[in-house]
């Protein structure tokens, strides 16, 4: 059954009730065809005053959404040839991150993704998407091999976090993440990530020192889930939805200020409404930065980077001046 959201249950009702009166209209031999179309022409207006005006806790729902594409199902059509490589030949392999070469518009790549389940065997298996120390050694080690054979690396991110338990501080969670950090800045090849499901905290961060961040239009990237965060405001997290708003993490906001470079259209409800077309926006939007970085030297694609992180925040010195008078 279709996981269905409060806020798309009145989209559900007038649906049900066009398939109750087509129903009727066929058991009865009764022409029923205007009506119909009166309420499909609702159903449009419907959709879209609720999908072009969604809240940021809304756009969270759909982002988490129980079918919501995951990498495996982008791959098969972003990709030809892909060639998943797996172990981080340290410890495991982490089922959580995903990665390999693959062909992009005929370019090798290293793709490397966070992957979380479609159901509770699969959630299980892979950690409900929150790596462990593992999943980013085997990430670096998929992005310095791309970084030595000059290969563009894409990166996929869909992750509540980094997997927070004994096992994961046991085995040097945060210094695997640093790693990763410390890596991804230094390299000479485009990277590219794209969030395409819930980006949260230092587990999506891990995968995100790029030279472009690509945002699904219903995606969410912050450094912490608002349920977290409500949890350390208000001490209730049923303020989720408040802590929400406040963090100004949608794909909007952070296009507005400047952390995300293009938000990719996702269909009408979200993607899981369209995988195909999904893809094909992604694919086209991917294709047209790789392009313009392949273009540029080693040395610029590493330095636009930094440059690209540095930009990230403002500092406002009017506020501080007022701040300052205020104390006084």
């Amino acid at each position: 059954m279709t996981q269905l959201f409060e806020f798309e249950k009145p989209i559900a009702e007038l649906e049900d009730r066009i398939s109750e009166l087509q129903k009727f209209s066929k058991d009865k031999g009764i022409d029923l065809s205007q009506e119909v179309a009166t309420l499909e022409k609702k159903v449009l207006q419907l959709k879209k005053e609720i999908y072009g005006n969604l809240e940021p806790w809304q756009k969270v729902q759909i982002a988490r959404h129980s079918e919501r594409p995951n990498f495996y199902d982008y791959a098969p059509l972003l990709f030809e040839d892909f060639i998943e490589l797996k172990g981080d030949r340290l410890f495991a392999d982490d089922h959580s991150i995903a990665g390999g070469i693959a062909l992009f518009h005929g370019v090798p790549v290293t793709v490397v993704a966070q992957v979380k389940g479609k159901d509770t065997k699969e959630n299980i298996k892979r950690n409900f998407g929150m790596p462990h120390p593992e999943g980013y050694r085997k990430a670096i080690r998929l992005m310095d091999q791309a970084e030595k054979f000059g290969r563009p690396i894409l990166t996929f991110i869909d992750t509540p976090g980094a997997a927070c338990d004994l096992g994961a501080e046991e085995r040097g969670q945060g210094e695997a993440i640093a790693r990763c950090l410390l890596a991804m800045s230094g390299y000479h090849v485009p990277v590219i990530s794209t969030v395409i499901g819930e980006g949260g905290s230092g587990g999506a961060l891990a995968l995100g020192v790029c030279n472009v961040l690509l945002m699904l239009e219903n995606s969410f990237y912050s450094v912490i889930a608002p349920e977290s965060c409500a949890s350390i405001l208000w001490k209730d997290t049923s303020k989720a939805k408040e802590a929400a708003a406040a963090l100004k993490f949608t794909a909007q906001d952070l296009l507005r200020l400047g952390v995300a470079d293009e938000l990719v259209r996702e269909p009408q409800g979200g993607a899981h409404n369209n995988l195909q077309q999904t893809a094909d926006e992604l694919s086209q939007v991917i294709s047209k930065y790789l392009v313009r970085l392949r273009s540029e030297s080693p040395e610029a694609i590493r330095e636009t980077r930094y440059q690209k992180l540095r930009k990230i925040g403002m500092f406002r010195e009017s506020a501080e001046i007022n701040l300052t008078k205020k104390l006084d």
